[in-house]
């Protein structure tokens, strides 16, 4: 299986280690279902959403504190979120509060989008949810399958989308912006980061199509229940991914 979501392309791995599980005794009884994906999906973009709210209404506005805790629950999101990855970690214990930590980080930046920018923050929101529930409408009638080729597209755009920002961000560090991204809150954009943008925001949500596939085939080789937690993970970090570049986009047409 191979997905181009860091987290569910691991996937294979685990399915061909849990087929040698099953062999031993006191190995798991029942196989994950995309039922039981679906659950813990919705409870950590529940997890996510409340301490968000939490973070926006409690947080004072433009403090220090604020900004300290948003740039570390962002720091340590980005660590946790790499050992659950990289490990293939399946427990709650640890997922919940990668998931609290995004919700901090997405409370304090939402609310700074929403301060420049008012109402943005629900067409974001609206937008993520409409393309994700879009893109599982086309996987389940199969208009969108994740073909040899398509899988190749999809992960060849997103290492380019990747790489250009990369590089946009690092010229731009020495004083030298490629017109790819614009980093301030004012003044006019020209068409090219909102094309940009865009790109970026198409080839996240064919990402879906190539996570919904890595999804159904460990269900289908049998993997443990617990993976469950994993593919949710999965799903959430691309979810918080599309989220950040539509308010982005959405900023730059404001402007």
């Amino acid at each position: 299986m191979q997905s181009s979501n860091p987290v569910l392309t691991r996937l294979g791995e685990a399915a061909r280690a849990s087929r040698y599980e099953t062999a031993y005794p006191g190995a798991p009884t029942r196989a994950m279902t995309m039922d039981d994906v679906v659950v813990r999906t919705v409870a950590l973009l529940a997890i996510t959403g409340v301490v968000g709210a939490g973070a926006w209404i409690l947080l004072p506005a433009s403090s220090p504190v604020t900004l300290f805790a948003a740039f570390m629950s962002g720091i340590a999101g980005l660590v946790l979120g790499l050992v659950i990855s990289f490990r293939r970690v399946t427990s709650p214990a640890v997922i919940i509060p990668y998931a609290a930590l995004q919700g901090v980080a997405l409370g304090v930046i939402s609310r700074a989008f929403e301060s420049w920018f008012s109402g943005i923050v629900l067409q974001a929101v609206v937008g993520t949810f409409g393309i994700f529930a879009v893109m599982a409408v086309l996987y389940k009638l199969k208009v969108l399958r994740a073909t040899p080729r398509f899988t190749k597209f999809v992960i060849g755009a997103l290492i380019g989308v990747v790489v250009l920002s990369l590089a946009n961000w690092l010229f731009y560090l020495f004083g030298v912006n490629l017109g790819l991204r614009e980093y301030t809150m004012n003044g006019q954009v020209s068409w090219l980061p909102i094309v940009f943008s865009l790109v970026i925001i198409g080839v996240a949500a064919l990402t879906f199509i190539l996570d919904f596939d890595a999804i159904e085939q460990g269900a289908r080789y049998g993997m443990p229940e617990k993976y469950a937690w994993y593919c949710a993970f999965g799903i959430l970090v691309g979810l918080i991914f599309l989220y950040y570049e539509i308010l982005r986009m959405l900023s730059y047409l404001r402007r």
